[in-house]
């Protein structure tokens, strides 16, 4: 009886050592419709202590669109912190998003003879160089914030976040744009 609850007490001592070393997943690849990445973004974001979630990391990324001759470029960079137990996070975090605007100009004549001929001036306009806020040219930095929700399975895998990411720039700050976000955690 004693060498049988010695087996038990052992086994159980196994299965708890065991469990505590399983690995925690400390990082996830996720694409962001919105958010730091602005229009839309691929990122990796890992946490500076492998042993924990509920702590400090950071996040980087990509993203950008080209259609017809207007394109975009943005990379986002975010320290956060998570808080919270089991699969449920909130989210905090602050960084900046490098982007780079190129709109395409136009040109439009002024006046017309009968034949539909351009016989006026030539105007040539180029777009506003703006992404929510106005900004003083491209390239350029966008400050951000993050505060969301962070959904992410105890030992990985589908993740995903909704957040409330205010924007921040030397002409203004707009405290209601978002983002959605679906990946994978490991």
């Amino acid at each position: 009886m004693k060498k049988l609850a010695l087996v038990v007490v052992f086994l159980f001592g196994s299965l708890a050592s065991f469990a505590q070393d399983q690995p925690v997943p400390y990082r996830s690849v996720f694409v962001e419709l919105g958010g730091s990445g602005l229009a839309y973004s691929f990122n990796y974001d890992f946490r500076f202590d492998k042993t924990r979630i509920d702590t400090w990391g950071m996040r980087v990324g990509a993203g950008g669109y080209k259609i017809g001759g207007d394109s975009f470029f943005s990379l986002p960079v975010l320290v956060n912190k998570l808080y919270g137990k089991d699969e449920r996070f909130f989210e905090l975090g602050l960084g900046m998003t490098f982007f780079g605007v190129n709109n395409e100009s136009y040109s439009y004549c002024q006046s017309f003879d009968a034949n539909g001929n351009c016989v006026g001036p030539l105007v040539t306009e180029e777009s506003d160089v703006n992404f929510i806020l106005p900004v003083d040219g491209s390239p350029s930095l966008m400050g951000t914030m993050n505060i969301g929700y962070r959904k992410i399975p105890e030992n990985g895998g589908f993740t995903w976040r909704v957040n409330l990411t205010p924007i921040f720039n030397n002409n203004g700050f707009w405290p209601l744009f978002a983002g959605v976000g679906l990946g994978y955690a490991f």
